[in-house]
């Protein structure tokens, strides 16, 4: 994988963005010009899709770049054996068996509601209908990683302050607390704790992150984004989230308190 501050990902994903915003061209022309859907390229573009091969060949026709972007993929490929990045963050939480998730803004997806993601996409003006639906059916396919016959092992990980915030309705809410508890309490392989809102300052506010472990061995890391996200797996890098994620469970109520406290705020929002 690439070695510098930026995977190899999220350089071409770039590229592609750049050369779009160069030929002068909105998303929805470019769909027009390479036969894909807006929320492709929208999806895409935002690290949400991993470019194929056959996406990458209608872009480098419709922009005639002699083969610039299909040739890119090849080479990107060649330095990175593993090919991780290109398997996108759906196909690695597949294939990871534990994943550590910190959020300090919402609800880890993997334990959203059906209700509560819904009102998290569609609070964004800028995601037509069409989208709304697309992510939220992508949101709620990737949660079946917890239910396969050797699912992953999820420690899930949030600031109170993402239970007592107001999405979608006091309902939305009350449910999607209740949902965490059972999951807390039912599932065998799914751990909930909670920073309470006395805690101070501590690490995991600077932003949302995953690490994940791999079947194989390895280690990657998921950093969350308003435009996207980046996938990492630079020994450094992990490292410092590896810290990042010991100092915010620090801080953290143990499992049965945190439980404790999901279901007091369950009450609130009754």
């Amino acid at each position: 994988m690439a070695t510098g501050e930026m995977t190899a990902a999220a350089f071409l994903v770039a590229e592609l963005r750049r050369a779009r915003v160069r030929r002068g061209w909105s998303q929805e022309e470019l769909a027009k010009a390479i036969n894909y859907s807006p929320s492709m390229v929208s999806a895409v573009e935002l690290g949400q899709q991993p470019p194929t091969s056959k996406y990458l060949e209608q872009f480098d026709r419709a922009l005639d770049t002699g083969g610039l972007f299909t040739r890119m993929l090849t080479d990107l490929v060649a330095l990175d054996r593993a090919q991780a990045w290109s398997r996108g963050w759906r196909r690695i939480q597949a294939e990871s068996w534990a994943l550590r998730w910190f959020d300090p803004l919402h609800v880890p997806g993997l334990l959203q509601t059906e209700a509560y993601a819904r009102a998290v996409f569609e609070s964004d003006p800028l995601l037509d209908p069409e989208e709304v639906q697309r992510r939220l059916a992508d949101r709620l396919d990737g949660q079946s990683v917890l239910y396969a016959e050797r699912p992953s092992r999820l420690v899930g990980v949030m600031d109170e302050a993402v239970l007592r915030r107001r999405v979608g309705g006091r309902k939305v809410m009350c449910d999607q607390l209740s949902h965490l508890a059972r999951l807390a309490v039912e599932h065998p392989h799914v751990r909930v704790q909670v920073v309470p809102s006395s805690a101070e300052e501590y690490p995991g506010l600077n932003g949302p992150f995953i690490l994940a472990s791999m079947t194989g061995g390895s280690e990657l890391a998921f950093l969350g984004g308003q435009i996207g996200g980046q996938e990492l797996d630079r020994s450094a890098d992990l490292m410092r989230l590896q810290r990042t994620w010991e100092a915010t469970l620090a801080v953290a109520l143990p499992p049965q308190e945190s439980i404790e406290r999901i279901r007091e705020l369950v009450e609130s929002w009754k």
